[in-house]
């Protein structure tokens, strides 16, 4: 009686396991959900993917441009529609932060930011702005400094 009932409790174990939601365990997984969201056109799959920062921004430009949230999630993709091949490398994940290189369209390599939210990864497009945002005002104080000190060199920027 005893082996015939372990069978089911196992068997049961894994039916409830096999039912429940699957979640993207790293950035890589999340990132390969991604491009199959956007190869499917599929705006709902594509924005459960990106971070909350990310669909505020998103919302922000909808509102700035008159469109929908949904038109800006389709048109701003971290990859062209007319690419074929989507190549990535590189996972470096740091706590609740990530950062994934996606080569971009023009053959070069990109870092995609991560961010763990809800107990998921995310992609932070908001963090990439954020951090263009603190290159751009570096940059601008470096220019400044140099301006204030009368040394007429330019600056090598720090891309």
């Amino acid at each position: 009686m005893r082996y015939c009932l372990l069978p089911l409790v196992m068997f049961s174990i894994f039916a409830v396991a096999a039912c429940g939601p699957s979640r993207p365990a790293t950035p890589l997984e999340t990132f390969k959900i991604y491009i199959n969201a956007v190869k499917a056109k599929d705006t709902d799959s594509m924005k459960v993917l990106l971070s909350k920062g990310t669909v505020t921004m998103h919302e922000q430009e909808a509102k700035a441009q008159g469109v929908t949230v949904d038109e800006i999630i389709k048109r701003e993709t971290l990859f062209t529609e007319g690419q074929k091949t989507v190549e990535f490398r590189n996972e470096k994940i740091d706590g609740a932060k990530a950062t994934l290189e996606v080569k971009n369209s023009y053959g070069s390599w990109e870092k995609v930011p991560f961010v763990r939210e809800d107990g998921d990864w995310r992609i932070d497009k908001q963090g990439v702005m954020d951090l263009m945002l603190k290159q751009n005002e570096q940059d601008n104080r470096q220019l400044d400094d140099l301006i204030n000190s009368g040394n007429t060199a330019m600056p090598t920027p720090n891309y």
